[in-house]
């Protein structure tokens, strides 16, 4: 056995860190542009960014190699890996992968090297084999990548001769009703057109307007028939596989997160408009951000814009075990808010507390103003998502001149409030919808930034998710339902 061999190369991309390290901290993005390497899994159904994870691929001269990721730093934008078994004799491979900012041009430099050893007389051969076949050509491949997605989003531009028809799994409904009515069928995702982004999904977010769509209560939104099923979903988490016309700022390979205002989101792959796609930080996982988009949004808006919350407002928060109510107890309790919840078990009324739940209350039957009346002596604000139900109890919770935010209907929907209701004391009522807050690509990307940027500080933090497999979509929306779930449900394609 020779001595360790060492390969060093390191080169210039024309294009931004946070480009170049999409493609890269893939681990199994290199079948996608990297020209000798054929096809590529990774093995046991781990996340291809998960340290620890096993890469098996063919070359296309026929050898077999499977790579394991050691170690992965969004921070300093560098990877190690090492060879686990290949047919090439390429023994004891470590190779590393570093990237740095260049200001000059807001350019890249990419810096590759490894170590390995070699059957004695084959030192040479493999060695150039390395530093030419795999690294400089990887140089190249990866510029040409880069350069074809900026050609296909140059003004005028069409869609790449190689886009074609993409098959998708998804969740159909057929006919309003119970979680039974979500059944998995097989579809096709046609090229993404004028202004599209295709989507090869990792996570999907499930919230409770799916179940209203599910039901049939917004049919306008959710139109179903056997012929023609509905799909569900508002939100989901992946990577972009190729984009249409006159799309710019997106890649192939980018991760990115969408929120839009027509469902269809329950499905493995989707084109979806580029004014609903914001690019994902290194830091976001994939679960993470179908958990926080649309949720996080929420509870911008509602503390923000709507509730107007600071220091000594007095929040009442119902399903404050909650996707939305874990978020927004955090972040009320960060401006220096008095933080109510209602919770329907003492397990739920545990986390909430852990979130920043100030005063809980625990109840099954929709009752709690009397609670929050001692408690506070009346709410400022009602963030309420319990529909029809809590209705006599939110008005009776509400402090002069209070605001009652309604969100959501899990009871059933709400009747119709006379102006007589409000004017007792004051109140005021709002529904608002997620949507007319994030109307333009740079108002959700701005609110997006402002939800990552929130979690970075510790405002909030990820809620404990439930993950559910794509074709288990009926199981989420069923434990969803029975008010046993805490935080966030996401589904996995």
């Amino acid at each position: 056995m020779a001595g360790l061999q060492r390969v060093v190369r390191s080169t210039v991309i024309d294009a931004p860190i946070e480009r170049v390290w999409a493609v890269l901290r893939d681990f199994n993005s290199h079948d996608q542009w990297h020209e000798v390497v054929g096809q590529s899994r990774i093995e046991g159904s781990e996340r291809s960014d998960q340290v620890g994870c096993v890469r098996s691929f063919t070359l296309r001269d026929g050898n077999r190699i499977r790579e394991q990721l050691l170690t992965l730093s969004d921070t300093e934008h560098k990877s190690t890996y090492c060879i686990v078994e290949a047919t090439l004799p390429l023994q004891r491979y470590v190779a590393t992968v570093t990237l740095k900012p260049v200001t000059d041009g807001n350019r890249t430099f990419w810096h590759w090297e490894s170590t390995f050893a070699t059957p004695p007389g084959m030192e040479r051969e493999l060695r150039d084999t390395v530093a030419q076949g795999v690294y400089e050509a990887g140089f190249e491949n990866l510029r040409r990548h880069l350069r074809l997605g900026s050609d296909q989003r140059a003004p005028g531009a069409v869609a790449m001769p190689t886009a074609m028809p993409m098959p998708t799994r998804r969740i159909g409904v057929e006919r309003y009703g119970g979680p039974e009515e979500l059944r998995p069928q097989d579809g096709e995702a046609a090229a993404p057109r004028e202004g599209e982004v295709r989507i090869r999904q990792r996570a999907v977010g499930v919230n409770f307007l799916d179940v209203y769509l599910r039901r049939g209560w917004v049919p306008q939104m959710l139109p179903v028939s056997a012929a023609s099923p509905g799909v569900p979903g508002m939100e989901a988490a992946g990577a972009v596989v190729d984009v249409g016309a006159q799309v710019s700022g997106f890649l192939p390979g980018d991760r990115v997160a969408y929120l839009g205002p027509v469902p269809g989101a329950y499905c493995s792959v989707r084109c979806v408009p580029a004014e609903w796609v914001v690019r994902l930080p290194a830091a976001i996982e994939d679960d993470v951000a179908a958990a926080l988009l649309l949720k996080g949004i929420t509870a911008d808006y509602l503390l923000h814009d709507l509730g107007r919350v600071q220091r000594g407002t007095r929040l009442l928060v119902h399903a404050a075990a909650g996707g939305v109510g874990l978020l927004v107890c955090a972040w009320a309790r960060r401006l220096g808010a008095v933080v109510i919840g209602t919770v329907s078990s003492d397990e739920k009324a545990r986390v909430a507390r852990d979130y920043g739940c100030e005063h809980v209350i625990v109840t099954r039957d929709y009752r709690f103003a009397d609670a929050v009346q001692r408690t506070c002596g009346g709410a400022d604000v009602v963030i309420d998502g319990l529909g029809d139900a809590g209705r006599e109890e939110n008005l009776a919770a509400l402090a002069r001149r209070g605001h009652w935010i309604s969100l959501g209907q899990a009871s059933g929907p709400l009747t119709p409030l006379a102006p007589d209701a409000l004017v007792a004391k004051s109140l005021s009522f709002s529904r608002p919808v997620v949507f007319d807050y994030v109307s333009t690509q740079a108002q959700l990307a701005e609110r997006a930034q402002r939800v990552w940027n929130a979690l970075a500080d510790g405002a909030i933090r990820p809620p404990p998710i439930e993950r559910f497999s794509l074709e288990s979509a009926a199981q989420a929306h069923a434990r969803l339902e029975s008010r046993g779930s805490t935080g966030a449900l996401v589904l996995l394609p």
